[in-house]
């Protein structure tokens, strides 16, 4: 049965197309992807993300079960930090992608893919070690997360939220009253590459969350955006997606996510795996490409060498509405991986040039 989060009532009366996704009937748009990606980029976009997952680990032992867990450094998290990880298995390929973010030395909690929510939790107790003292509770149906984006995110927050966000840094939250909603966590994280927030509130609070967020944000350029916007920007910033850049059989190394490893860290689940990995080399890379003649290379669609013959398989591929151009993630045997590469995917029968090029695709502007 497919599920709908405390939201659902509030995108039919937007008007959004609701398709189911992960297990939930969510909003793919509401005025169109392009229309809604492009607000995010100028301006802000406001999204319902509440069909993810959020686990609570409790207790004196939840940071060394996290730490052996978890493949990035959890030890180094200070109170109201946040960090994006991975849960891999003993074959070092990703069970998930996840966000941990420490309360405090003994409250943890983990933020985990919407497909994923009853594997990664059977995964968690599979590895509990008996006589931890270490509580891990499912609280996703409890729990709504919103994501509000953009360059005017923290402008449209501001008069809503009692705590100045300006001074917060990016994978860091704090907690306060959200538009009279009490013990919101707020947290400098996102999946746009924009800047913005991330937000959880109580389940029955969602509502005047997000109806106030709106109001705020409406002489802002602010705009409701779906899993289609989503994924576009996603896409520009070079963010993986389970089920298709990473899966139980990809291993981080080869997707490009070296750089959450923490290998000099103490033992974690598929360390050793990696270690091999790591020694034998790399036969492939998670690549970005451009289009070179028309066309957009979908997920799935297979990538030839100069012999036409098949070498990878595209993980995702788009049109980005702000490169005007289509793009794309592929992996490629290592020696195709270097920038400037040419290759062709095969698009209706026909193969169609694509160019190895630098990543991401798209950067946001600092100050």
């Amino acid at each position: 049965m497919t599920k709908r989060t405390p939201l659902y009532e509030e995108h039919v009366k937007l008007g959004a197309k609701m398709v189911p996704f992960a297990g939930y009937e969510m909003p793919v748009q509401y005025t169109g992807v392009i229309d809604e990606h492009n607000a995010v980029r100028q301006s802000a976009g406001l999204f319902d993300v509440s069909h993810m997952g959020e686990f609570e680990f409790l207790g004196p032992h939840a940071l060394p079960f996290l730490d052996y867990l978890t493949a990035n450094d959890v030890v180094k998290l200070t109170d109201g930090q946040a960090q994006y990880s991975l849960l891999l298995n003993e074959q070092g390929g990703v069970v998930d992608d996840i966000l941990v973010y420490r309360i405090n030395e003994n409250h943890f909690l983990m933020v985990v893919n919407a497909a994923n929510i009853e594997k990664d939790f059977k995964w968690v107790h599979k590895n509990q070690p008996t006589q931890a003292k270490v509580e891990v509770n499912n609280i996703s149906d409890h729990v709504c997360l919103l994501a509000l984006q953009g360059p005017r995110a923290l402008e449209i927050l501001k008069p809503l939220f009692d705590e100045p966000m300006e001074s917060v840094k990016p994978f860091h939250f704090v907690v306060g009253a959200l538009a009279g909603e009490e013990n919101c966590i707020v947290a400098r994280t996102g999946y746009t590459g924009e800047d913005g927030v991330e937000i959880f509130c109580k389940s029955p609070n969602a509502p005047a969350v997000w109806q106030a967020l709106l109001r705020e944000g409406k002489e802002k350029g602010l705009k409701p955006a779906g899993l289609g916007a989503r994924d576009t920007l996603r896409l520009e910033a070079r963010l993986s997606l389970y089920g298709h850049e990473i899966t139980d059989e990809t291993n981080p190394l080869e997707a490009g996510l070296g750089w959450v490893v923490k290998m000099a860290k103490g033992n974690f689940i598929g360390k050793q795996a990696l270690e091999k990995i790591k020694a034998r080399g790399l036969q492939r890379r998670l690549v970005g490409f451009k289009m070179a003649e028309p066309g957009i290379a979908r997920e799935g669609a297979v990538v030839l060498n100069g012999d036409k013959q098949p070498v990878g398989k595209v993980t995702s591929g788009s049109f980005s509405p702000t490169l005007n151009q289509a793009i794309g993630l592929a992996y490629l045997p290592a020696a195709m991986s270097e920038i400037g590469t040419k290759f062709s995917i095969d698009i209706r029968a026909k193969g169609k040039l694509a160019e190895v090029v630098a990543t991401p695709f798209y950067k946001r502007k600092t100050n």
